[in-house]
C-alpha cells in the first residue's frame, strides 16, 4: 500500500510518502521553492516524493490531507459572523482563497497530477497524534496536541493502544495556547508562525516575575486542565492583527516594533509567557495522567517545538517516557495524516526501527561536481572519506566555520548534520562570528550543541530517561560547570543547551567527523546551526549551498567529499 500525506494552505506546506509501513521519502515545500514557510499547495513536495518511488501519481492507493476544509470552513464563517462588520475587510480578503483552491483539493490533485483516486481528510490534530504516536515504540501512550488552531480544536487529550488511537477532550478556538503564544511574539516585534522560537530563546535573558501575575487576567486555568483566554486582549479572531490595544494598557509599555531595541521588559514578557505556557501544558498533561495512568505520552502540534518546555516535561509530571516526531507543526501533520491513514487501512504497524529523520533529497558526487563546476570553483576531492574528515576536523580546531551538506536533506524545522553550519563551541566569540556575519541574525539567539551520545552526562544534567527527541534538537537540558569551560559559545544565558546527541548509526559520518574533532582536542561537542541566513529556508541543492556559502562568511563548504575554500 502506498499512501501519499499532504499538509498546505496555512503555513510549513509539506508532503510525505509511505510504502507497506515504511516512510520513504518526506519534505517541506519551502526548501524547493526557497520561499519561508511556503503554504501553497506542495507541487515540488509531492513531485519528489513520488520520485524517490519512482512512480506516478496514480500508482498512489489514497491521498490523506491533514485535516478536514469543510469544518475549518465553517469555524472561520462563524468567527466572521459573529464579529461581523468589524470582521468585514478580513473576511472579503480571506473568503476568496478557500473557493478558489482550499476547497479543492481533489481538484488540484486532478489538475497538478491527473491523480483521481480517492482523498481522504483526517482531523487536524489527529494528524498531529498520529505523528508522534505512530513514530514512538510505544504500546501505549498518552496523547497530547497543543497548537495553534485546527478546525476548530486548539488542544486535544487522547489515548493510544496498539493501532488506535481516540481524542477524547478537546479546546475549542478561540481559546488557544498556540495563539496566545503567537500573539505575544508579535506583541514583542517579532513575526507569528515563524519567530515563536526566537521568543523562547529571549525568554532565558529575562525574570518572569514582574510580569507573570499580569497574564492572570490573559489567561485563567481550571481544575481539570482547561484554560480560557480572555479575549479583550485579542484581536486574532476578527482581525489582521493579534493583540488588541489593551494588551498596550495591560503590560504597561507599547509593542515592540521590528527593528526597536530589546529592553529588559521585552526580556521579563517573554520569560512570564515562558512560564505560564509550561504551566498551560503540564496542567494538562498532568490531567490526562489522572485518567489514563499510561507512563508514556507523545506530545505534538506546533508548541511541542518548544524545546525549553521539553527538557520539564519528565521533572514536572508524572511521566516516566515522552516522544516527540522530529517535526510536531503542521509540516509534521503531513506525515501523521499518511502514518493514520495507513495504519488504518492496512492494520498495519509503522517500522519504527528503520525510520531515521534523513527524508529529503540527496545528490550524487556528479551532481555536486557540476554545480561547483558551473560556479567556477576550485576544489578538492577526497576518495578517501577518512583523510578529508581529519581535514575538516582541523580546520574546526583552527575555528574555520564550516558549511556541511552530505546526503539525504533533514525532515523537520531542525539541521541535523546533512544541511549544517559547524564550528567550534570553544569560544563565544565564535558564536557572536556566526550570528553576525553568517547567519546576520539577533545577537542574542543560542548556537545548540551536537554531542557524542556516550558523553551527553558529563555535559549535561539530564533526565534519566532521554527521549530519542533528544536526537532532533527538541529538549533542551542544563549544561554541568565543564560545560562553561570547554563550550561556552554553546551554553545560553540561563545555563542550558538545546543539546543534539549523536550516536554512529544514526549518522555515521557526522559522527565520525565529531569524533575526530574530539581526538584532536578531548571536546566531543561542536557548533550545530542551520544551513541558512536570515529570512531564507535551510539548503537544499549543491547550488542552495554554494549561494549561501559565497554569500556568508563561511570559510570552507564541504558537499559530501568536496572541499571549497575562500582561501
Amino acid at each position: 500500500m502506498i499512501v501519499l500525506g499532504i499538509s498546505c494552505y496555512f503555513h510549513d506546506s509539506a508532503a510525505c510518502i509511505i510504502k507497506d509501513g515504511k516512510i520513504v521519502a518526506a519534505a517541506a515545500e519551502e526548501r524547493f521553492t526557497r520561499i519561508k514557510h511556503d503554504n501553497h499547495f506542495p507541487i515540488k513536495a509531492i513531485e519528489f516524493c513520488l520520485n524517490s518511488l519512482k512512480i506516478s501519481a496514480n500508482e498512489v492507493d489514497i491521498v490523506a490531507f491533514y485535516e478536514k476544509p469543510l469544518i475549518k470552513f465553517e469555524r472561520l464563517m462563524s468567527q466572521h459572523l459573529e464579529n461581523f462588520p468589524k470582521s468585514y475587510s478580513q473576511f472579503i480578503k480571506r473568503i476568496g482563497p478557500w473557493f478558489n483552491t482550499r476547497l479543492k483539493i481533489k481538484d488540484t490533485l486532478q489538475e497538478k497530477f491527473h491523480y483521481f483516486g480517492k482523498v481522504v481528510y483526517v482531523d487536524h490534530h489527529l494528524s498531529h497524534a498520529a505523528s508522534g504516536y505512530y513514530l514512538s515504540e510505544f504500546a501505549d501512550s498518552v496523547i497530547l496536541s497543543v497548537d495553534g488552531v485546527g478546525e476548530w480544536s486548539t488542544t486535544t487529550i487522547g489515548f493510544a493502544k496498539g493501532k488506535d488511537i481516540k481524542i477524547d477532550k478537546e479546546i475549542h478556538f478561540p481559546h488557544s495556547i498556540g495563539l496566545l503564544y503567537s500573539a505575544m511574539t508579535t506583541f514583542l516585534g517579532f513575526e507569528a508562525n515563524e519567530s515563536e522560537y526566537k521568543v523562547m530563546g529571549l525568554a532565558a535573558y529575562g525574570n518572569p516575575k514582574p510580569f507573570r501575575k499580569h497574564f492572570d487576567k490573559v489567561i485563567k486555568f481550571f481544575p481539570d486542565g482547561s484554560f480560557k483566554l480572555n479575549m479583550k486582549y485579542f484581536d486574532f479572531d476578527w482581525a489582521g492583527h493579534m493583540y488588541s490595544p489593551e494588551m498596550e494598557k495591560l503590560f504597561g509599555h507599547p509593542a515592540r516594533k521590528r527593528d526597536d531595541e530589546v529592553h529588559s521588559y521585552h526580556e521579563n514578557i517573554a520569560a512570564a509567557l515562558q512560564q505560564v505556557t509550561e504551566e498551560a501544558v503540564f496542567n494538562l498533561m498532568n490531567t490526562a495522567y489522572k485518567q489514563y495512568g499510561s507512563k508514556n505520552i507523545c506530545f505534538a502540534g506546533g508548541v511541542a517545538l518548544n524545546s525549553v518546555l521539553n527538557g520539564k516535561i519528565l521533572s514536572n509530571t508524572p511521566y516516566e517516557k515522552f516522544f516527540i516526531p522530529p517535526d510536531p507543526s503542521d509540516a509534521g501533520a503531513a506525515m501523521g495524516a499518511a502514518l493514520y491513514t495507513h495504519v488504518q487501512l492496512s492494520k498495519k504497524p509503522i517500522d519504527t526501527k528503520s525510520f531515521n529523520p534523513y527524508l529529503g533529497p540527496d545528490y550524487s558526487w556528479h551532481e555536486v561536481k557540476k554545480a561547483l563546476d558551473k560556479f567556477g570553483l576550485k576544489y578538492e576531492y577526497f576518495k578517501d572519506t577518512k583523510k578529508m574528515l581529519k581535514k575538516v576536523a582541523k580546520a574546526l580546531v583552527d575555528e574555520k566555520v564550516i558549511g556541511w551538506h552530505q546526503g539525504k536533506m533533514e525532515w523537520g524545522p531542525r539541521a541535523l548534520g546533512n544541511r549544517s553550519i559547524l564550528a567550534s563551541a570553544a569560544t563565544t566569540e565564535m558564536r557572536d562570528t556566526i550570528n553576525a556575519k553568517v547567519k546576520k541574525r539577533e545577537m542574542f539567539r543560542p548556537f545548540a550543541p551536537v554531542i557524542l551520545e556516550e558523553k551527553t552526562n558529563e555535559y549535561f544534567v539530564t533526565d534519566k530517561y532521554l527521549s530519542p527527541s533528544v536526537k532532533w534538537m527538541l529538549t533542551v537540558y542544563p549544561f554541568k560547570k565543564i560545560g562553561h569551560k570547554n563550550v561556552p559559545a554553546v551554553v545560553h544565558v540561563d545555563n542550558s543547551g538545546r543539546l543534539e546527541t549523536l550516536a554512529r548509526n544514526d549518522n555515521p559520518r557526522y559522527y565520525d567527523l565529531v569524533n575526530e574533532f574530539y581526538k584532536l582536542t578531548g571536546v566531543p561537542i561542536i557548533i550545530n546551526t542551520s544551513f541558512n541566513v536570515k529570512g531564507e529556508p535551510i539548503v537544499c541543492t549543491p547550488t542552495d549551498s554554494i549561494n549561501c556559502f559565497l554569500h556568508t562568511d563561511i570559510d570552507y563548504l564541504v558537499i559530501d567529499n568536496f572541499i571549497v575554500s575562500k582561501t
